[in-house]
């Protein structure tokens, strides 16, 4: 059925005479997916068209019956007319289909997907509650997010939805690892996998030794701020200094340490960083 074509008929509707106002009983509101009888006085064959929002249902009836939609028949929720169409009648009546009330699906959306350890907040999650068929549920549902962590006790919250949706903050806890997070409400459970990371090197320390007429500089295993190994592929700065001359070297961190040579320089200064980080100063008196 065209849908051009059903405007047409919804526009003679609403010049309807008075007495088709009488003819079908609509209920005002029904639940998505249910089936729904419409009681209809007068006589005589007519037809019924029921638009809304994403679809478009019509049947033949015959006037003086009880007007049946099958369960399913009605599933998106939203605003919807009911046409009447007949050679002695016209009519139209609105009605609401609501979402209903039995959840079936929690769509869960946790951001980031990868964090650093120790981070206040650090984790979001959102949940949206929806029906069996697809209609965000509207009414307040009470949502349990869980937080599972390593190093550091569950974190959980309730909280109820508004207007579909319900969202939580989390920390992060001290510990590199994975972390479960969880979303359940009327029996439906969603878990969602954040990677806890370790944060930015927290102190660094190196010594130097001779190498020939080189200084082998090595840093102690790098750590964050709650002792986890900062991973291999951090760049560690070192810098030698002497009188005006200064030599700076990148290196990645091997294993958790980072290690290079450079010139034996009498007098020279030399120190180690990484990011905004400061190491231990060294001065090489040999």
């Amino acid at each position: 059925m065209r849908i051009g074509w059903i405007a047409g008929i919804a526009s003679l509707a609403f010049w309807a005479a008075g007495a088709a106002g009488q003819t079908l009983q609509v209920p005002k509101s029904v639940v998505a997916g249910a089936a729904i009888s419409i009681p209809s006085t007068g006589s005589g064959a007519a037809e019924i068209y029921i638009v809304g929002p994403a679809q478009v249902l019509h049947q033949k009836v015959q006037l003086g019956e009880t007007i049946t939609i099958p369960q399913g028949a009605l599933y998106a929720a939203g605003r919807y007319l009911a046409i009447l169409s007949g050679q002695s009648v016209r009519g139209h009546w609105a009605f609401d289909v609501t979402p209903s009330p039995d959840l079936e699906k929690i769509s869960f959306l946790a951001r980031p997907s990868r964090l650093p350890v120790g981070q206040a907040n650090g984790v979001s999650g959102t949940v949206y509650l929806f029906d069996a068929y697809g209609n965000l549920i509207l009414n307040p549902v009470p949502v349990t997010f869980q937080y599972a962590a390593p190093g550091g006790p569950a974190q959980e919250r309730t909280l109820t939805t508004r207007d579909g949706v319900a969202s939580v903050e989390m920390n992060s806890s001290s510990r590199q690892g994975n972390a479960n997070f969880v979303a359940h409400a009327g029996g439906v459970t969603s878990t969602r996998v954040v990677e806890q990371v370790p944060g930015d090197p927290c102190s660094l320390k190196m010594t130097a030794q001779p190498a020939g007429n080189q200084i082998l500089l090595k840093t102690d295993p790098v750590r964050d701020c709650s002792g986890n190994a900062v991973p291999d592929g951090t760049i560690v700065t070192f810098t030698e200094t002497q009188g005006d001359r200064q030599t700076t070297v990148d290196v990645p961190l091997k294993q958790g340490i980072a290690q290079v040579t450079v010139p034996a320089e009498p007098g020279a200064r030399i120190s180690v960083a990484s990011g905004v980080v400061l190491g231990n100063e060294i001065r090489w008196n040999r």
